[in-house]
């Protein structure tokens, strides 16, 4: 009996260590609580500063918007047609009555064709994306090409 004591308490530890042990577990344990709160923390203090900076972004974008508005306004006011007139008369113009008008007929004059940006409907209609058929090409045509006609683009060069 009095070995079996003597085993016990040579692999019973001591109350200290016991104790250290659970300041250890402790101690990690709030480490670790510290570590997620930081990194919480640095991820909420983060995204306020980006909420903020959106929105002193969105605030300049809708003064500039504002300010374009405002623009606009004072450029239609300006060349409106009553303004274009006020204008014209001080400049020495005057209304010309359509019996006045003399037209002169220039021999090999030409006039001038409109400058038409557009493309027409039926142009865009039969070109291409400008994408090569590798990136147009369906997976079904790639497979039959590749796998059941393989030879087919070497016969197209032949002829």
């Amino acid at each position: 009996m009095e070995q079996v004591n003597r085993l016990s308490q040579a692999y019973k530890q001591a109350p200290w260590r016991k104790q250290l042990q659970l300041i250890g577990i402790f101690s990690l344990v709030l480490i670790m609580i510290a570590l997620v709160a930081g990194i919480y923390l640095d991820v909420t203090a983060r995204t306020a500063t980006l909420g903020r900076s959106i929105q002193e972004m969105r605030r300049n974008i809708e003064s500039f918007r504002m300010s374009n508005a405002d623009l606009e306004i004072r450029l239609a006011s300006i060349t409106s047609s009553a303004e274009m007139e006020k204008r014209a008369i001080e400049l020495g113009f005057s209304k010309i009555e359509p019996d006045r008008v003399v037209y002169i007929e220039v021999p090999g004059y030409l006039h001038r064709q409109p400058n038409i940006n557009a493309e027409s409907p039926a142009l865009t209609a039969t070109t291409s994306s400008g994408l090569s058929s590798e990136y147009t090409q369906s997976l079904f045509d790639w497979l039959r090409e590749r796998v059941i006609d393989p030879a087919a683009p070497l016969v197209e060069m032949g002829r």
